[in-house]
């Protein structure tokens, strides 16, 4: 079953959202965290660290290092298991109990690029 849709938003909140395009540079495990694991982003113009949950929800995270996908990059920064992530992976599925995918981009495009 379908999850419900969640409730509307105006314009004035989607703008405010900073969605743009990655390429995931390395993916390494986070120390003492049984979930987390640490991406080494490139946006063109500046890098990131986002720290994603991705050892529950794959049997190989590494298997997505060199895609490039979609991330938040105007999330405030979070400490989590000593370190701080500063975005998020926009992945899909795992909170609708299937296996965690991410998007993949109809070509590639330049790094950094923003979502419209």
């Amino acid at each position: 079953m379908a999850a419900p849709v969640k409730d509307n938003i105006g314009y004035d909140d989607w703008d405010k959202l900073d969605v743009r395009v990655g390429t995931i540079v390395s993916v390494d495990d986070v120390p003492g965290s049984k979930k987390l694991v640490a991406l080494q982003v490139d946006f063109g113009s500046f890098q990131r660290t986002i720290l994603t949950g991705l050892k529950e929800e794959r049997e190989n995270p590494k298997e997505i290092q060199g895609t490039q996908t979609l991330f938040l990059v105007n999330m405030a920064p979070r400490k989590m298991a000593g370190m701080t992530s500063e975005g998020m992976l926009l992945d899909i599925g795992y909170d609708d109990g299937i296996p965690s995918v991410i998007a993949t981009l109809e070509r590639p495009v330049p790094n950094g690029t923003r979502l419209c």
